[in-house]
């Protein structure tokens, strides 16, 4: 009797202990399953942060922009897509720091930092426009900060002397009376000399207004490729 009731009492417990090890298997596979969700979830997040961190980077350094308007023909039609360097002007304000670096043989311009360098004559750029900051246009520039720059018998001079244009549609059919451009602005033209509102118009564009230098033509297809930027021979002054 003793024997028969210690092997039942073996059988049961053997059975309790099938039953404990079945329910841990089973725990082990929800834990599993749990982790491998974590771990895709984790691995989403993850990409999207990078996703964001990635797009934030590059509409930092590259914006989009149509061409609306007649005002840069023949270099530029309208509808025409583009993409702008932002990262080309880029400043850093130095403050305090500047004269320190500057005797390190760092150049700075009134204490800003050009890591790429500043707007060059025949650049086409892209800017805020300086009566409403809320519209983009775009403009080559053509005279640099404390030049003299006037409009005179289809010519445009700066500093006196007539600047050579192959990009332009056609000469210029009005006069300006010669201005000196203010430090940390530029004088900009539209190729399209007698059909754009520029700085003849309405004057020069600060520094802070411009976004960036038109760099690469998109859409349409068949315009596809580098903008048409010049580099136009600085002018000697008098």
């Amino acid at each position: 009797m003793n024997d028969e009731y210690t092997l039942r009492d073996a059988d049961g417990a053997l059975v309790e202990t099938t039953e404990i090890e079945a329910a841990e298997v089973v725990h082990e596979q929800h834990s599993s399953i749990g982790s491998k969700a974590l771990v895709a979830i984790r691995e989403i997040v993850e990409t999207i942060f990078l996703a964001l961190v990635i797009f934030l980077l590059v509409r930092a350094c590259i914006q989009n922009f149509k061409v609306d308007g007649s005002s840069m023909d023949p270099s530029l039609q309208t509808g025409q897509y583009l993409l702008v360097s932002k990262l080309t002007y880029a400043r850093v304000n130095l403050g305090g720091i500047a004269p320190v670096l500057s005797k390190l043989g760092v150049h700075t311009d009134n204490g800003t930092l050009y890591p790429f360098g500043t707007p060059h004559r025949g650049d086409i750029i892209v800017f805020h426009f300086p009566r409403d900051p809320s519209r983009d246009f775009i403009k080559r520039v053509i005279a640099l900060p404390g030049e003299t720059v006037e409009v005179r018998s289809g010519k445009v001079l700066v500093n006196n002397n007539p600047l050579a244009e192959p990009y332009i549609l056609q000469n210029p059919a009005y006069s300006k009376e010669p201005i000196v451009v203010p430090q940390d602005n530029y004088y900009v033209l539209g190729d399209n000399r007698n059909n754009s509102s520029d700085s003849h118009v309405w004057g020069p564009v600060p520094v802070d207004e411009i976004v960036g230098k038109a760099w690469i033509s998109y859409w349409p297809r068949k315009e596809w490729g580098f903008i048409p930027n010049y580099q136009v021979e600085a002018v000697p002054s008098n």
